[in-house]
């Protein structure tokens, strides 16, 4: 088993994603020897970018820089409910070669050795779960030598 007090904490821009974030640091925040690692992962481009004369940088420029303004704010939140900004570390990376988030998540959480994965439940009705699945469910049935929590 991975040490539950290396925590990866996957984040998006969304308030499920928020309210994961505020409850991990509710709890950990107040336990000493935590270290945190935010990871936002974002998708590859939808195959009709490349129609408008875009290119696969441009596309990883613009969200590189949208998620530097994520991790900042969610940096910022964990640092408030006290856990200490040299104990947290950031990670951002594009789900590439047919790789789904949930699997991009889960390669991390094992590269790292983290034994805690944080993660906001998605808010989709239960029809787009049945037909596109959510990554929380995916994260709870694939996770190995870990805990997974999701934050509804």
């Amino acid at each position: 088993m991975n040490d539950w007090k290396k925590v990866l904490i996957a984040i998006d821009d969304t308030p499920t994603s928020d309210k994961g974030l505020r409850y991990a640091g509710k709890i950990i925040g107040k336990l000493p020897g935590v270290d945190v690692c935010l990871l936002h992962v974002y998708p590859e481009p939808p195959p009709d970018y490349y129609n408008s004369g875009k290119s696969l940088a441009d596309y990883t420029s613009q969200q590189e820089v949208e998620a530097n303004i994520l991790v900042q704010r969610c940096r910022k939140m964990l640092t408030d409910a006290g856990i200490v900004p040299e104990s947290i570390v950031t990670e951002v990376r594009m789900a590439a070669e047919l790789k789904t988030i949930s699997e991009t998540i889960l390669e991390v959480q094992q590269q790292g050795g983290y034994g805690t994965i944080v993660v906001g439940r998605r808010g989709v009705s239960k029809a787009e779960e049945f037909l596109f699945g959510s990554i929380s469910n995916a994260l709870v049935h694939h996770s190995r030598d870990c805990t997974v929590w999701v934050v509804g």
